[in-house]
């Protein structure tokens, strides 16, 4: 067993526990930046751990009645077929192949960047959407946005394993100002659960997932996401959102580098 990995999946556990950003924002990048996994598997890999995870938070959110069902099945009718074809795609161009690896990689920073914007304006467009109701979105152009926006968001979590988490809920923000922060926390963890496990479905198929690198990180990770969690009311929110996009901003220069 390698030690470093367990270390690594702890330490994004307490970042994700403590800031409840996804953790293929940090653990992609890191297992690419870091340990050298190539692109692919550490998409794959991630997206393994990612469907384990998110399916623990799905049932907490539905006990506590904080999923919005409806909404959570117009993403997946947009986010599965989305993501069905994103594989096939990286089955026919070699989604182990050096180039398409560098797209990948590529893909994971811009990625990594949508993530920064909303981290740091979120809060910014709420605002604006709230005092400008006439521009929100109504009826069939606001399910046919959400369908849209869960088709994006299944070819950008299947080829880069980002999207399902802050960037999800920052769309989900937009499009509906009326829900409350559990509401859109449980209804992007729940959408997620069927897009990472179809994704990672997909990448077991394109034999891009590491199973040993899988167990180490989700033994680390687990107790560090309870521990960031417990912790997250001692932090100040506005100092680790600075702090979080300080740093994944430089983890994105470093991909394109």
């Amino acid at each position: 067993m390698n030690l470093s990995y367990v270390i690594s999946g702890f330490a994004v556990g307490i970042l994700v526990g403590l800031t409840g950003v996804g953790g293929g924002s940090l653990m992609t990048p890191l297992l690419t930046l870091l340990f050298g996994v190539s692109p692919t598997v550490a998409v794959g890999t991630d997206l393994a751990f990612a469907s384990i995870t998110k399916a623990t938070g799905t049932f907490t959110h539905k006990l506590r009645g904080t999923v919005n069902w409806p909404i959570v099945k117009l993403l997946c009718i947009g986010a599965l077929p989305s993501a069905l074809l994103a594989t096939l795609g990286l089955h026919y161009f070699g989604a182990l192949n050096k180039e398409i690896g560098q797209i990948i990689r590529y893909t994971i920073a811009c990625s990594v960047l949508l993530t920064v914007v909303a981290l740091l304006f979120k809060a910014k467009m709420l605002s604006w959407l709230n005092s400008h109701p006439e521009k929100q979105l109504t009826g069939a152009a606001l399910t046919i946005a959400t369908i849209l926006t869960g088709a994006v968001l299944g070819v950008l979590v299947t080829v880069s394993s980002i999207g399902a988490g802050a960037i999800g809920a920052t769309m989900l923000v937009l499009l509906y100002p009326h829900l409350s922060s559990a509401e859109i926390a449980g209804t992007d963890i729940a959408y997620a659960v069927p897009l990472t496990a179809i994704a990672a479905i997909g990448h077991w198929w394109l034999g891009s997932i590491h199973w040993a690198l899988l167990a180490t990180l989700l033994l680390g990770s687990l107790p560090g996401i309870t521990l960031g969690s417990l912790a997250a009311r001692a932090v100040p929110e506005r100092f680790l959102r600075i702090l979080l996009a300080s740093t994944l901003t430089l983890v994105a220069a470093k991909l394109i580098s």
